[in-house]
């Protein structure tokens, strides 16, 4: 029989160093993400939103910040020119002091937004620039942010790894480009698996953003395998026996 070393126990979630965020436009599923300690923010996104079923923008924003007060919370602009970009991030940034107005790093025609992050960073706005998936983007956009007003860098992880790329190095070399920013906070976003969270926490990432299905997973940590394999293959015998299964 070969030798194989044994797994590595898991780390506590207790001892998590980076901020958990949720990620997602469920109301119910934020106001109950509201209650845990360990959610540090919350992010949303248009696609999110829609996908929740959301019709009135502003009327679910508000909806949520009423129940969001202590902690940070981020809802994007859906324009495509940099004018009505400005109008929208100015009007979602009034709605509360704890709202982070999310920017995409470009338009879609590829058009970087740098120079309208530098007005609103400049003018105090708190923002969340999205999108990122190249350290050529963080450094252009750490560049541009005022040193006094605080800013969230979300890159997205789960997306660079979709390509076949490991994100780890990637994350790493955007953490020392952010590290010594006063006020920067880097994210690592849309995470593909609970792991992330651990890796995010290992190199040194301000926050991990994280969708509800993901943080459900925190009461796995640490589960004991054997237990996790006699777990599963009671759910297969179940799931057959219920279908009404035969040979």
């Amino acid at each position: 029989m070969i030798a194989v070393a044994p797994l590595a126990p898991a780390r506590s979630v207790a001892e998590l160093r980076v901020k958990l965020f949720a990620d997602g436009a469920d109301k119910a599923a934020i106001l109950s993400m509201c209650r845990d300690p360990r959610i540090a923010g919350f992010t949303t996104n248009p696609t999110l939103m829609r996908k929740a079923g959301v019709a009135d923008f502003e009327t679910f924003a508000r909806d949520v910040l009423a129940a969001v007060r202590d902690r940070s919370i981020s809802f994007e602009v859906f324009a495509d020119d940099a004018p009505e970009m400005i109008r929208q991030a100015r009007r979602i940034a009034s709605w509360g002091e704890n709202v982070y107005v999310k920017i995409p790093v470009t338009n879609t025609r590829r058009e970087s937004t740098g120079p309208l992050i530098r007005e609103l960073s400049a003018d105090g706005i708190k923002l969340n620039v999205t999108a990122l998936t190249t350290l050529e983007q963080v450094e252009r956009v750490c560049d541009a942010l005022a040193p006094s007003t605080p800013c969230y860098v979300s890159v997205f992880a789960g997306r660079i790894a979709d390509t076949g790329r490991d994100p780890v190095p990637l994350m790493r070399e955007a953490v020392q480009i952010v590290r010594g920013r006063p006020g920067t906070e880097l994210i690592w976003a849309s995470p593909r698996e609970l792991l992330n969270v651990f890796q995010a926490d290992e190199i040194g990432c301000d926050i991990i953003t994280a969708t509800h299905d993901i943080l459900a997973k925190l009461a796995l940590v640490g589960k004991d395998l054997d237990d996790y394999s006699l777990d599963t293959v009671r759910m297969f015998f179940e799931d057959a026996r219920a279908a009404g299964y035969a040979l």
